[in-house]
């Protein structure tokens, strides 16, 4: 097998513009939809048609209405159709979709890229395939795809048919650690010097022994490196048998009997010893943000990004440095973690499809998704945009902040704060990212379903305690991985390694 491959130089940046918009306009639903017979896209050829476009949200705007007419404005003139959103909390989108889905209510486009529901939800039937559409009628999101790199796609295709168009957004992460500048800056760090892992015991070490109250490093989401693995692994769909990324084999391995894990629970835990970690970070439950911005944290290891300082220190109320520790590494999770599909129970497929293509294409449309209407929720400041006067976060009616979920962020504007050169800056990230060898492959968890319900239950058991430092390794980790074996991970692993060589061969 060949080593890790980089970006094609047609690869540029991927990013989304955008961040999220709304409730939509009605059409006339007592017409029957009428299908599409060809791309042209006049609207005397189309009957009036309702989109329903569901997603995730943090924040729900309250001016939603006013964006979405200015939105229907648009798709009427293009495809006479309006576009009704139906936005769900994420606490309550697994709950509400599973229920939606299940019911056959029409839905026409469903962000299909939440905490790894998309290849379980294609598994279950609930998505058609795209390949016929984007010949179709999404061309033009296929060609600014395909511009991108033309293995973009292939990462969304189940048993060979594509089940998703992905959004163009960083397609790619490296990883590090964050840290608050003023702390950096007041005890004369010298970031340069960082290169690993274990250059960070001493600066964590001036932290807790000067600053009181403040833990030196905190949990990035459930534990100290649960992110930050991804730059040694690309997981496969999970992290039951992986490809390490630095390698030339296609060989699925336990990632929790590889020296790499091992070295970075004894990190951990030294960190944790030391006092260099809460002690109570396996159970608390406020955020990173949340305690950097409370004072209570200086640093976390994390996935990165061009402009992730700016977006960090935006989340914190305060300013934060970021040092890579590795290359930008791209995988197929990365890339079908934030794309679109349609939904079986769709009543026009074909407009669908060319709403999606519109996202790619049309700049007036790609901004409203994500800023909301000009002179009214934000203004252009030369090259930038920005919160009209007497208007800001709090009180902005449309201020959604999901600028990774709505088709081409290229086109989208850049926000006031953050560099005028981000998309070129992103495009020269992704283009010289490694690709994982297994970028495309999908694994079907269905054959060993009981299996992985039972290393879950393992997972639970040991997985947060040992990442952070909570239990020694030494004696813990033996134990973790034999628990493993006995809920079926070797059967898991095999299964994965039959499929991805199944893979392989047709790929080749």
């Amino acid at each position: 097998m060949v080593a890790p491959k980089k970006w094609s130089s047609k690869m540029i940046l991927l990013g989304i513009g955008a961040s999220v918009l709304l409730a939509g306009c009605s059409s006339n639903g007592s017409e029957k939809p009428q299908n599409v017979t060809n791309g042209s896209g006049s609207t005397g050829e189309l009957k009036p048609y309702e989109i329903v476009m569901m997603f995730p949200f943090n924040n729900q705007p309250k001016e939603l209405q006013v964006v979405t007419e200015e939105i229907n404005r648009i798709t009427k003139e293009k495809m006479n159709a309006t576009v009704k959103l139906v936005p769900i909390s994420f606490g309550t989108w697994a709950q509400q979709t599973t229920v939606m889905l299940a019911g056959n209510e029409k839905i026409d486009l469903m962000y299909s890229s939440v905490r790894g529901s998309f290849n379980n939800t294609v598994a279950l039937g609930h998505f058609i395939p795209l390949d016929e559409l984007i010949a179709k009628y999404g061309q033009n999101a296929k060609k600014a795809l395909d511009e991108q790199n033309p293995q973009i796609l292939n990462a969304t295709k189940v048993n060979g048919k594509i089940y998703g168009l992905p959004n163009i957004k960083d397609l790619a992460s490296d990883y590090g650690v964050t840290m608050r500048k003023d702390l950096v800056e007041k005890y004369k760090i010298d970031i340069n010097s960082i290169k690993t892992l274990d250059d960070l015991d001493a600066i964590f070490k001036m932290i807790k022994d000067n600053e009181p109250g403040v833990t030196p490093t905190v949990k990035y989401g459930s534990t100290i490196i649960d992110s930050y693995v991804g730059s040694l692994i690309d997981p496969l769909g999970n992290q039951f048998g992986v490809l390490p990324i630095h390698g030339n084999e296609l060989k699925v391995v336990n990632w929790f009997e590889t020296k790499e894990y091992e070295n970075l629970l004894k990190t951990v835990r030294r960190w944790y010893l030391a006092g260099y970690i809460a002690k109570d970070a396996a159970t608390d439950t406020e955020t990173k943000y949340n305690l950097v911005k409370a004072g209570r944290g200086f640093s976390w290891l994390s996935s990165m990004k061009p402009g992730i300082e700016q977006q960090e220190t935006r989340s914190t109320g305060k300013e934060m440095v970021s040092v890579r520790l590795s290359p930008p590494i791209t995988t197929t999770d990365k890339i079908t973690g934030s794309s679109w599909s349609i939904v079986r129970s769709s009543e026009n497929p074909e407009r669908a499809m060319m709403l999606l293509d519109l996202l790619y294409t049309n700049k007036d449309l790609q901004n409203l998704f994500s800023w909301g209407v000009e002179g009214k929720h934000y203004v252009k400041k030369g090259d930038v945009i920005d919160f009209p006067e007497g208007v800001n976060a709090s009180n902005s009616g449309y201020n959604l902040q999901q600028g990774y979920m709505f088709g081409n962020q290229f086109l989208s504007y850049i926000w006031n704060g953050d560099d005028p050169q981000l998309w070129d800056k992103m495009s020269k990230f992704n283009k010289s990212a490694v690709i994982s060898r297994a970028i495309g492959f999908s694994f079907n968890a269905e054959p060993v379903k009981t299996e992985i319900a039972a290393a879950n239950n393992v997972i639970n058991q040991f997985r947060v305690a040992l990442e952070t430092g909570m239990l020694d390794p030494e004696s813990k980790l033996p134990e973790f991985n034999k628990q493993l074996k006995a809920a079926g991970l070797d059967k898991i692993i095999a299964e994965k390694q039959k499929q991805l060589d199944e893979w392989a061969k047709s790929n080749k």
